[in-house]
């Protein structure tokens, strides 16, 4: 298998996109072409002896797409930035999956233009796995679509369910609709008319609709949202996690003497703890819709997330996902003939 990293995107790259490189090659024993600048790739490259060895090798790129540019006009502009290099090569068969941690939309305007759509979608979806009390909720769409019509949230559920049974074994995953109550006549215009077409729908799990607190509940394994509401939520997240550890470590330093020893004993389970709220632990996220492989990872992404990021390429390409939600949209005649 053949991964393609833009080693250019995100806030560390490329020294921490290389070294992550370096390590997953090392564990998981797949190619990676690393996309960018040659000269500053080579430069981390030389850093470890022996790369050659891991099926490491450099495809160059001499421009970069950077945060504050409009993603589609910059794809469209910089036909050799290292992003839509890397998703090229996907297309042109070189590789079987592309990663970045640059810009969320350029590497989903990079996806859908080099990529294509899976027939039957209209709108990709970015697929984020969120650790709950039991396990893990994924949700989606958290960013790439902020305007979802019903029709595009009923294609989020399909491909979201099929994520989370062949990527993280839930078979017959339960899927919720976020909402500001669980009853069906709740909620806004959009989700009122989502509902009947979840409801409806011949290849999910629907249990109806959810609230924000079930997704750390562990309650539903999918919730689908547009990507505006869940990539509030995803945030959100995100900042509480890191806020409540700091509360943890805050006390137990304003604590006495025999606190601060009582709380040697519970060390353990704070690290547990911790690398269960790691966003790091689960690498990317992938773009669910596009027809081809796309992880997209966090902007502040080190080594530890971008070798998590290609361990979730690989089972993306192994479990053959895109095949599933193609066999299973072509299943789902309410999306094909276009009812929203």
């Amino acid at each position: 298998m053949k991964v393609a990293v833009d080693a250019m995107g995100g806030d560390y790259a490329p020294e921490e996109v290389v070294l992550g490189a370096v390590e997953a090659a090392r564990e998981y024993k797949c190619e990676i072409i690393l996309v960018g600048d040659q000269d500053k790739i080579m430069h981390s490259l030389n850093e470890f002896e022996n790369w050659q060895e891991l099926g490491i090798s450099v495809h160059h790129a001499s421009q970069v797409i950077e945060m504050h540019e409009h993603p589609g006009a910059a794809v469209r502009k910089k036909k050799d930035a290292s992003v839509v290099v890397a998703t090229r090569l996907v297309k042109e068969g070189n590789c079987d999956v592309v990663i970045s941690a640059g810009s969320t939309g350029a590497a989903s305007a990079a996806a859908l233009f080099g990529l294509g759509r899976i027939k039957g979608i209209e709108r990709p979806a970015i697929a984020t796995p969120i650790p709950n009390l039991t396990g893990t909720t994924v949700l989606l769409d958290s960013g790439a679509n902020v305007d979802g019509k019903p029709k595009h949230l009923l294609q989020s559920a399909v491909m979201g369910s099929i994520y989370a049974e062949y990527i993280l074994g839930m078979p017959n995953p339960r899927v919720g609709l976020l909402n500001i109550g669980e009853e069906e006549t709740k909620g806004n215009e959009q989700v009122l008319s989502t509902y009947p077409l979840l409801k409806q729908s011949h290849t999910i799990n629907f249990i109806g609709n959810v609230e924000g607190r079930d997704i750390s509940k562990g309650t539903v394994d999918v919730v689908v949202c547009d990507g505006f509401v869940g990539n509030i939520v995803l945030k959100f997240g995100e900042g509480l996690a890191s806020a409540i550890m700091q509360l943890v470590k805050d006390a137990i330093k304003s604590s006495g003497f025999l606190t601060k020893v009582a709380s040697l004993m519970i060390l353990p389970a704070l690290r547990r703890l911790k690398k269960k709220l790691d966003y790091a632990e689960y690498g990317g996220a992938p773009l669910l819709g596009v027809d081809g492989g796309c992880i997209i990872c966090h902007g502040s992404s080190k080594a530890k997330a971008i070798k998590n990021a290609i361990r979730v390429a690989k089972e993306f390409t192994e479990t053959r996902v895109v095949d599933h939600i193609r066999e299973n949209i072509a299943k789902e005649g309410i999306i094909t003939n276009g009812n929203e």
